[in-house]
Protein backbone atom coordinates (compact mmCIF):
# COMPACT_ATOMS: atom_id res chain seq x y z
CA UNK A 1 0.00 0.00 0.00
CA UNK A 2 1.19 3.53 -0.78
CA UNK A 3 2.81 4.98 2.36
CA UNK A 4 1.08 8.36 2.07
CA UNK A 5 -2.31 6.69 1.57
CA UNK A 6 -1.77 4.47 4.60
CA UNK A 7 -0.74 7.48 6.69
CA UNK A 8 -3.83 9.41 5.59
CA UNK A 9 -6.08 6.49 6.52
CA UNK A 10 -4.43 6.21 9.93
CA UNK A 11 -4.92 9.92 10.58
CA UNK A 12 -8.57 9.67 9.60
CA UNK A 13 -9.08 6.75 11.95
CA UNK A 14 -7.47 8.49 14.92
CA UNK A 15 -8.80 12.02 14.35
CA UNK A 16 -12.39 11.32 15.35
CA UNK A 17 -11.63 9.98 18.85
CA UNK A 18 -9.24 12.89 19.54
CA UNK A 19 -11.87 15.40 18.40
CA UNK A 20 -14.65 13.85 20.45
CA UNK A 21 -12.45 13.78 23.55
CA UNK A 22 -12.39 17.60 23.42
CA UNK A 23 -16.20 17.78 23.24
CA UNK A 24 -17.74 20.20 23.92
CA UNK A 25 -15.31 22.86 22.70
CA UNK A 26 -17.96 25.49 21.95
CA UNK A 27 -21.60 26.31 22.86
CA UNK A 28 -24.29 23.72 22.07
CA UNK A 29 -27.55 24.72 20.38
CA UNK A 30 -30.59 23.00 21.91
CA UNK A 31 -33.67 23.23 19.69
CA UNK A 32 -36.98 23.35 21.55
CA UNK A 33 -39.61 22.87 18.81
CA UNK A 34 -42.29 24.84 20.66
CA UNK A 35 -42.69 28.49 21.76
CA UNK A 36 -41.31 29.75 25.10
CA UNK A 37 -43.36 29.22 28.25
CA UNK A 38 -44.92 25.80 27.66
CA UNK A 39 -44.07 22.56 29.45
CA UNK A 40 -41.72 21.41 26.68
CA UNK A 41 -39.83 24.70 26.86
CA UNK A 42 -39.55 24.58 30.66
CA UNK A 43 -38.18 21.03 30.66
CA UNK A 44 -35.81 21.88 27.82
CA UNK A 45 -34.45 24.84 29.75
CA UNK A 46 -33.93 22.65 32.81
CA UNK A 47 -31.92 20.17 30.72
CA UNK A 48 -29.95 22.99 29.10
CA UNK A 49 -29.16 24.59 32.45
CA UNK A 50 -27.91 21.32 33.90
CA UNK A 51 -25.81 20.46 30.83
CA UNK A 52 -24.23 23.91 30.99
CA UNK A 53 -23.25 23.35 34.62
CA UNK A 54 -22.03 19.81 34.10
CA UNK A 55 -20.15 20.18 30.81
CA UNK A 56 -18.68 23.64 31.22
CA UNK A 57 -20.06 24.98 27.94
CA UNK A 58 -23.11 27.14 27.38
CA UNK A 59 -26.20 25.36 26.07
CA UNK A 60 -28.16 27.91 24.04
CA UNK A 61 -31.93 27.39 23.86
CA UNK A 62 -33.34 27.88 20.35
CA UNK A 63 -37.17 27.98 20.40
CA UNK A 64 -38.46 27.10 16.93
CA UNK A 65 -42.21 26.59 17.22
CA UNK A 66 -44.81 26.04 14.53
CA UNK A 67 -46.63 23.24 12.71
CA UNK A 68 -47.02 21.14 15.85
CA UNK A 69 -43.29 21.17 16.51
CA UNK A 70 -42.28 19.79 13.11
CA UNK A 71 -40.51 22.99 11.99
CA UNK A 72 -38.01 22.89 14.83
CA UNK A 73 -37.43 19.15 14.52
CA UNK A 74 -36.79 19.47 10.77
CA UNK A 75 -34.28 22.24 11.46
CA UNK A 76 -32.39 19.99 13.86
CA UNK A 77 -32.48 17.09 11.42
CA UNK A 78 -30.76 19.23 8.76
CA UNK A 79 -28.00 20.35 11.14
CA UNK A 80 -24.43 19.05 11.21
CA UNK A 81 -24.05 15.77 13.15
CA UNK A 82 -21.25 17.09 15.32
CA UNK A 83 -22.89 17.18 18.74
CA UNK A 84 -23.43 20.93 18.66
CA UNK A 85 -27.12 20.74 17.76
CA UNK A 86 -29.58 18.80 19.90
CA UNK A 87 -33.38 18.72 19.86
CA UNK A 88 -35.89 17.91 22.59
CA UNK A 89 -38.03 15.01 21.42
CA UNK A 90 -41.65 14.75 22.50
CA UNK A 91 -44.51 12.28 22.12
CA UNK A 92 -46.15 14.59 19.59
CA UNK A 93 -43.20 15.16 17.27
CA UNK A 94 -41.74 11.65 17.41
CA UNK A 95 -44.59 9.33 18.45
CA UNK A 96 -47.72 10.83 16.90
CA UNK A 97 -46.63 13.11 14.02
CA UNK A 98 -45.59 10.23 11.71
CA UNK A 99 -49.24 9.14 11.59
CA UNK A 100 -50.74 12.64 11.40
CA UNK A 101 -48.68 14.09 8.55
CA UNK A 102 -48.63 12.45 5.13
CA UNK A 103 -45.41 14.30 4.24
CA UNK A 104 -43.49 14.68 7.48
CA UNK A 105 -40.34 16.72 6.70
CA UNK A 106 -38.12 14.42 8.76
CA UNK A 107 -37.73 10.73 9.56
CA UNK A 108 -38.03 10.20 13.34
CA UNK A 109 -35.89 7.07 13.08
CA UNK A 110 -33.51 7.68 10.19
CA UNK A 111 -32.72 11.37 10.79
CA UNK A 112 -31.89 11.16 14.49
CA UNK A 113 -30.00 9.23 17.12
CA UNK A 114 -31.64 9.21 20.58
CA UNK A 115 -29.66 10.30 23.63
CA UNK A 116 -32.02 9.24 26.40
CA UNK A 117 -35.46 9.75 27.88
CA UNK A 118 -35.59 12.55 30.44
CA UNK A 119 -39.09 12.59 31.91
CA UNK A 120 -42.74 11.86 31.39
CA UNK A 121 -45.99 13.50 32.46
CA UNK A 122 -48.69 10.95 33.25
CA UNK A 123 -52.28 11.59 32.28
CA UNK A 124 -55.27 11.95 34.54
CA UNK A 125 -58.69 10.68 33.48
CA UNK A 126 -61.33 13.04 34.87
CA UNK A 127 -65.07 13.64 34.59
CA UNK A 128 -67.39 16.50 35.45
CA UNK A 129 -68.86 16.00 38.96
CA UNK A 130 -72.39 15.96 37.55
CA UNK A 131 -71.66 12.72 35.71
CA UNK A 132 -72.93 9.68 37.66
CA UNK A 133 -69.63 7.82 37.31
CA UNK A 134 -67.32 7.49 40.29
CA UNK A 135 -65.00 4.88 38.81
CA UNK A 136 -63.50 3.92 35.47
CA UNK A 137 -65.73 0.86 35.29
CA UNK A 138 -68.79 3.03 35.92
CA UNK A 139 -67.71 5.45 33.18
CA UNK A 140 -67.28 2.61 30.71
CA UNK A 141 -70.70 1.19 31.59
CA UNK A 142 -72.31 4.62 31.25
CA UNK A 143 -70.66 5.30 27.89
CA UNK A 144 -71.78 1.92 26.56
CA UNK A 145 -75.32 2.54 27.78
CA UNK A 146 -75.39 5.96 26.11
CA UNK A 147 -73.41 5.58 22.87
CA UNK A 148 -72.59 8.97 21.35
CA UNK A 149 -74.28 10.92 24.16
CA UNK A 150 -71.20 11.64 26.26
CA UNK A 151 -68.67 14.22 25.05
CA UNK A 152 -64.98 14.56 25.70
CA UNK A 153 -62.88 17.66 25.10
CA UNK A 154 -59.38 17.82 23.65
CA UNK A 155 -56.78 20.51 22.99
CA UNK A 156 -57.43 20.13 19.26
CA UNK A 157 -57.54 17.57 16.45
CA UNK A 158 -54.38 15.50 16.58
CA UNK A 159 -53.39 16.76 20.03
CA UNK A 160 -52.14 14.40 22.72
CA UNK A 161 -55.44 14.69 24.63
CA UNK A 162 -57.38 13.84 21.46
CA UNK A 163 -55.39 10.70 20.71
CA UNK A 164 -55.25 9.61 24.33
CA UNK A 165 -59.05 9.70 24.62
CA UNK A 166 -59.35 7.87 21.31
CA UNK A 167 -57.02 5.26 22.78
CA UNK A 168 -59.36 5.02 25.79
CA UNK A 169 -62.30 4.50 23.43
CA UNK A 170 -60.37 1.84 21.50
CA UNK A 171 -59.52 -0.08 24.67
CA UNK A 172 -63.02 0.17 26.15
CA UNK A 173 -65.06 -0.14 22.94
CA UNK A 174 -67.08 2.94 23.81
CA UNK A 175 -68.54 5.72 21.68
CA UNK A 176 -67.76 9.10 23.24
CA UNK A 177 -68.06 12.17 20.99
CA UNK A 178 -64.98 14.32 20.41
CA UNK A 179 -65.20 18.10 20.94
CA UNK A 180 -61.92 19.82 19.92
CA UNK A 181 -60.79 23.12 21.42
CA UNK A 182 -57.89 25.44 20.69
CA UNK A 183 -55.62 24.43 23.52
CA UNK A 184 -55.70 22.76 26.92
CA UNK A 185 -56.88 25.91 28.72
CA UNK A 186 -60.20 26.27 26.84
CA UNK A 187 -60.71 22.51 26.98
CA UNK A 188 -60.47 22.47 30.79
CA UNK A 189 -62.60 25.61 31.15
CA UNK A 190 -65.44 24.06 29.14
CA UNK A 191 -65.19 20.78 31.04
CA UNK A 192 -65.47 22.61 34.37
CA UNK A 193 -68.49 24.48 32.96
CA UNK A 194 -70.15 21.17 32.11
CA UNK A 195 -70.08 21.63 28.33
CA UNK A 196 -68.21 18.31 28.07
CA UNK A 197 -68.14 15.42 30.52
CA UNK A 198 -64.77 13.68 30.19
CA UNK A 199 -61.14 14.25 29.29
CA UNK A 200 -57.68 12.81 29.77
CA UNK A 201 -54.61 15.01 29.75
CA UNK A 202 -51.44 15.70 31.73
CA UNK A 203 -51.78 16.00 35.50
CA UNK A 204 -50.40 19.59 35.70
CA UNK A 205 -53.17 20.95 33.47
CA UNK A 206 -55.91 19.45 35.66
CA UNK A 207 -54.46 19.47 39.16
CA UNK A 208 -55.87 22.82 40.30
CA UNK A 209 -59.42 21.96 39.25
CA UNK A 210 -59.18 18.50 40.83
CA UNK A 211 -57.91 19.89 44.15
CA UNK A 212 -60.74 22.45 44.11
CA UNK A 213 -63.32 19.69 43.60
CA UNK A 214 -64.45 21.03 40.24
CA UNK A 215 -63.38 17.85 38.44
CA UNK A 216 -63.56 14.25 39.62
CA UNK A 217 -60.45 12.12 38.99
CA UNK A 218 -61.03 8.48 38.12
CA UNK A 219 -57.52 7.20 37.41
CA UNK A 220 -53.95 8.13 36.61
CA UNK A 221 -52.81 6.55 33.35
CA UNK A 222 -49.53 5.32 34.83
CA UNK A 223 -47.97 2.19 36.24
CA UNK A 224 -47.83 3.58 39.78
CA UNK A 225 -49.68 6.20 41.81
CA UNK A 226 -48.49 9.79 41.63
CA UNK A 227 -47.27 11.80 44.61
CA UNK A 228 -49.31 14.82 43.48
CA UNK A 229 -52.57 12.84 43.66
CA UNK A 230 -51.78 9.80 45.83
CA UNK A 231 -55.45 9.07 46.48
CA UNK A 232 -56.21 8.47 42.79
CA UNK A 233 -55.85 4.82 41.65
CA UNK A 234 -53.77 3.78 38.67
CA UNK A 235 -55.59 2.67 35.54
CA UNK A 236 -54.71 -0.94 36.36
CA UNK A 237 -56.12 -0.60 39.89
CA UNK A 238 -59.23 0.97 38.37
CA UNK A 239 -59.76 -1.99 36.04
CA UNK A 240 -58.16 -0.77 32.81
CA UNK A 241 -54.55 -2.05 32.86
CA UNK A 242 -53.75 -1.18 29.25
CA UNK A 243 -54.41 2.53 29.66
CA UNK A 244 -50.89 3.73 30.47
CA UNK A 245 -50.21 7.03 28.72
CA UNK A 246 -47.36 9.46 29.27
CA UNK A 247 -46.32 12.64 27.51
CA UNK A 248 -42.61 11.91 27.35
CA UNK A 249 -39.57 14.05 26.61
CA UNK A 250 -35.94 13.34 25.76
CA UNK A 251 -33.09 14.87 23.74
CA UNK A 252 -31.84 13.55 20.40
CA UNK A 253 -29.03 14.47 18.01
CA UNK A 254 -28.86 14.44 14.20
CA UNK A 255 -28.10 11.04 12.67
CA UNK A 256 -24.41 10.16 12.33
CA UNK A 257 -23.43 12.11 15.42
CA UNK A 258 -20.36 10.25 16.76
CA UNK A 259 -21.18 7.47 19.20
CA UNK A 260 -18.66 8.84 21.72
CA UNK A 261 -20.63 12.09 21.92
CA UNK A 262 -23.95 10.29 22.34
CA UNK A 263 -22.45 8.21 25.16
CA UNK A 264 -21.12 11.35 26.85
CA UNK A 265 -24.47 13.15 26.58
CA UNK A 266 -26.37 10.12 27.90
CA UNK A 267 -23.99 9.96 30.85
CA UNK A 268 -24.64 13.64 31.60
CA UNK A 269 -28.40 13.04 31.36
CA UNK A 270 -28.24 10.17 33.86
CA UNK A 271 -26.10 12.33 36.15
CA UNK A 272 -28.64 15.15 36.25
CA UNK A 273 -31.45 12.69 36.99
CA UNK A 274 -29.60 11.76 40.19
CA UNK A 275 -29.58 15.35 41.48
CA UNK A 276 -32.02 16.16 44.28
CA UNK A 277 -32.65 19.67 42.93
CA UNK A 278 -33.63 18.26 39.52
CA UNK A 279 -35.83 15.54 41.00
CA UNK A 280 -37.58 18.08 43.22
CA UNK A 281 -38.31 20.38 40.26
CA UNK A 282 -39.66 17.47 38.24
CA UNK A 283 -41.85 16.25 41.10
CA UNK A 284 -43.32 19.71 41.67
CA UNK A 285 -44.36 19.79 38.01
CA UNK A 286 -45.82 16.29 37.97
CA UNK A 287 -42.97 14.94 35.83
CA UNK A 288 -41.63 11.43 36.44
CA UNK A 289 -37.87 11.00 35.84
CA UNK A 290 -37.17 8.32 33.25
CA UNK A 291 -33.57 7.94 32.06
CA UNK A 292 -32.24 4.83 30.32
CA UNK A 293 -29.95 4.10 27.38
CA UNK A 294 -30.07 5.50 23.84
CA UNK A 295 -31.15 2.05 22.67
CA UNK A 296 -34.07 1.99 25.09
CA UNK A 297 -35.15 5.44 23.92
CA UNK A 298 -35.00 4.30 20.27
CA UNK A 299 -37.14 1.26 21.07
CA UNK A 300 -39.60 3.49 22.94
CA UNK A 301 -39.99 5.79 19.93
CA UNK A 302 -40.69 2.84 17.63
CA UNK A 303 -43.22 1.41 20.09
CA UNK A 304 -45.02 4.76 20.39
CA UNK A 305 -45.10 5.22 16.61
CA UNK A 306 -46.76 1.81 16.26
CA UNK A 307 -49.26 2.43 19.06
CA UNK A 308 -50.43 5.83 17.85
CA UNK A 309 -50.59 4.72 14.22
CA UNK A 310 -53.21 2.16 15.28
CA UNK A 311 -55.13 4.77 17.26
CA UNK A 312 -55.11 7.28 14.38
CA UNK A 313 -56.38 4.60 12.01
CA UNK A 314 -59.09 3.39 14.41
CA UNK A 315 -60.25 6.97 15.03
CA UNK A 316 -60.45 7.71 11.33
CA UNK A 317 -58.14 10.73 11.62
CA UNK A 318 -56.96 11.69 8.15
CA UNK A 319 -53.26 12.60 7.79
CA UNK A 320 -52.74 16.25 6.93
Amino acid sequence: MNFKLALAMLCAMTAAPAWTQQYPAKPIRFVIPFPPGGSTDLLGRLIGQQLTQQMGQQVVIDNRGGAGGTIGVENAARSAPDGYTLVLGHIGTFGVAPSLYSKLPYDPIGDFVPIGLFGGVSNLLVVHPSLPARSVKALIALARARPGQLNYGSAGVGSASHLQMEYFKLLTKTGITHVPYKGTGPMVTELVAGQTQVTSTGVPGLLGQVKAGRLRPLAVASAKRLALVPEVPTSAEAGLPGFVVSTWYGPLAPAKTPAEIITRLNSELQKMLQKREVLDRLASSGVEPLGGTPQQYAAHIRSEMDRWAKVVKAAGIKPQ
